[in-house]
């Protein structure tokens, strides 16, 4: 319950951060999707889909996809909830397959909007992307499209470390990142890529690394293990990887970190473009949902960027800065 209602916080400051007219909220359901059939996971999805029916809607509350979730998910539930209301709503829910009324780019958007704001730490901070080196904890969803786009963005990098949730593998020479997810598509885990060699997952964290993605689960940089983290940016494609104390030892070291409800906002950013089509029933190409999130995401990383070197302070309290100030001006509008 804990995590739920603060993910649902995070979600209210990131909407805030990218500046979308949007709240906050989440939910979820306990159980282990990877030891559920097809069939239980529909049915699962579908009971759950009904359960928040009278909560949810275009104009109420509108899910997206997370972990464990996919555009399959999100078709079960918009299917049983337009069942429940007796009509076509595609904007009941996002993350859908394009053939239901889906955007293009929804499925890429977390992890290029990670990129599009990694892209511009490097400018900020003056690194050169040519040789840059790259460590992505977590190979699911954001972690492999991260690593996937990582040369169109920071051209003449190369990633070299990823983990999952089995392993963890390294080659200084940079991985054939192509390979690399066939592999993981064919046997479920990194490990056992051929000329790769296995390394902790903890030791991920702590590689000689340009840049350090962590895309898994929350709390994973710490009080004990951020004095050993070497990379210069830290981009955080999971929601909650950095303690608070890790946030300050990272600062004192020089490394920038792009706090997670800046950087892995391109996801809820594509979300409000989905319900934007749905509402007026005409899809954007994929070069537009680029161009639109790529103007969102540099934009919102400057703010934020300028905010921290205004008041002196790290990133993550920066994004706070500029999300509460968005949300004070607005809350103050509507009272007297």
């Amino acid at each position: 319950m804990d995590e739920v209602v603060a993910l649902s916080a995070w979600m209210t400051w990131k909407t805030a951060v990218m500046d979308l007219p949007l709240g906050g909220g989440k939910g979820g359901i306990i159980c282990d999707p990877k030891s559920m059939s097809p069939r239980e996971l529909e049915q699962l999805t579908r009971s759950y889909a009904r359960a928040i029916t009278p909560i949810v809607g275009p104009e109420k509350d509108v899910p997206a996809p997370d972990v464990y979730t996919n555009s399959q998910t999100m078709a079960w539930f918009m299917d049983e909830y337009n069942k429940q209301v007796g009509r076509h709503e595609p904007g009941v829910i996002t993350g859908k397959p394009v053939e239901l009324g889906g955007s293009l780019g929804r499925d890429t958007a977390t992890a290029r909007g990670c990129m599009i704001a990694t892209r511009e730490a490097f400018k900020a901070k003056g690194i050169p992307t040519q040789g840059a080196t790259i460590a992505i904890q977590g190979f699911g969803n954001a972690g492999s499209y991260c690593a996937v786009l990582a040369n169109e963005f920071l051209p003449g990098s190369k990633v070299i470390a990823v983990s999952d949730s089995t392993g963890a593998v390294y080659n200084p020479n940079g991985f054939d990142v192509k390979a690399l997810v066939d592999h993981k598509d064919k046997t479920g885990k990194v490990a056992g890529f051929p000329g790769a060699k296995e390394i902790s997952q903890e030791e991920i964290l702590t590689l000689d690394v340009t840049l350090l993605i962590p895309a898994a689960l929350e709390g994973q940089i710490t009080g004990q293990n951020a004095a050993n983290v070497k990379a210069k940016v830290v981009a955080e494609a999971a929601n909650g990887p950095t303690l608070p104390e890790a946030d300050d030892i990272l600062h004192k070291k020089g490394a920038l970190v792009i706090p997670d409800i800046l950087a892995n906002a391109g996801g809820v950013t594509v979300s409000w473009f989905e319900q934007l089509q749905a509402k007026t029933e005409y899809p954007w190409s994929l070069a537009e949902v680029q161009k639109r999130l790529e103007e969102r995401m540099v934009k919102s990383f400057h703010d934020v960027y300028n905010a921290s070197q205004k008041h002196k302070v790290h990133m993550r309290t920066a994004a706070y800065v500029v999300a509460i100030e968005r949300v004070a001006r607005a809350q103050k509008w509507k009272s007297a």
